[in-house]
This record gives C-alpha cells, sequence and structure tokens, in this order.
C-alpha cells in the first residue's frame, strides 16, 4: 500500500477565488493523490491563467469515483469538497515556480512545479512533508 502524504494540493478551475468551500467533481489524481480523506489538509491552486495558490483548506469530503467498465486504463479520480481555513499573504504561481525544474535537486519548490504544472491538466497530488511546511509559509500562521 502507498504511503499517504502528509497534505495535498488540487489545481483545479475555481469560479470563486474567495469561497467558504469548493466541490470539485471526479478530479484525476497523480502521486498519491488517490489515497486523500476527510480532515486531510490541502491546499488549493486556481488553474485559471497564472493565479496560482489561492487557499489553503480542509477536506470535508472525499469519495472515489467509481471506475468505468470497459475502459482498461484508466487514471483514477476522486470527487471532494474542500472548506478554506485561509487565503494566501503572497503569489505562488506557474511564473514563480518555472525556474524550479532540476527535477532532481530535492527542493519543495521544484515538487510543486513538477507536480502540478509540468502537465497542463488539473489534478489532485500528494505532498512531501518539505512542500506543504513550504506553503504553509504562504498563509498567516495560526493565533496561538
Amino acid at each position: 500500500m502507498p504511503k499517504r502524504a502528509e497534505a495535498y494540493a488540487i489545481k483545479a478551475g475555481i469560479d470563486d477565488p474567495d469561497a467558504v468551500s469548493w466541490t470539485f467533481a471526479a478530479q484525476k489524481t497523480m502521486y498519491g493523490g488517490k489515497l486523500i480523506r476527510e480532515g486531510d489538509p490541502i491546499f488549493v491552486f486556481s488553474d485559471e491563467g497564472t493565479i496560482g495558490l489561492i487557499a489553503k483548506g480542509v477536506v470535508a469530503h472525499a469519495e472515489a469515483t467509481p471506475r468505468r467498465q470497459g475502459v482498461e486504463r484508466q487514471t483514477p479520480r476522486v470527487s471532494i469538497t474542500v472548506n478554506r481555513i485561509a487565503g494566501t499573504t503572497r503569489r505562488l504561481g506557474r511564473i514563480e515556480l518555472t525556474p524550479y525544474n532540476d527535477w532532481n535537486d530535492g527542493r519543495p519548490e521544484t515538487e510543486l512545479n513538477f507536480k502540478c504544472y509540468r502537465q497542463a491538466t488539473g489534478k489532485i497530488v500528494g505532498l512531501s512533508h518539505e512542500a506543504a511546511e513550504f506553503l504553509s509559509t504562504f498563509f498567516q500562521p495560526d493565533p496561538d
């Protein structure tokens, strides 16, 4: 069984970047994204234009999409609902991540560029602890 990620990211079309919650139906999953569950932390990226990271949230609901009959190779898909926890304090999108393209350098920026922008499609991806910690710096710290 694959190891579950520390956190997840979704890159998808976002109609309302300021919404308090979003529902994403039958999203493609990659890099461990199919293991997402209710209660998991998630970072929300808009794939519209160059906006990029817009929010941090928590998965309120996750449900695997059934596979289609008669199709041999299928990317696992998951439908999720995300409740927004915080909005970003600064920008992080394709433009900021493009310079990080040495796929073996171990940097969280490179992991995010690879997983979110190497392929143009929207998706849910699993993140390393380092990438989740890096993304957390784009939000106001939680009050003590």
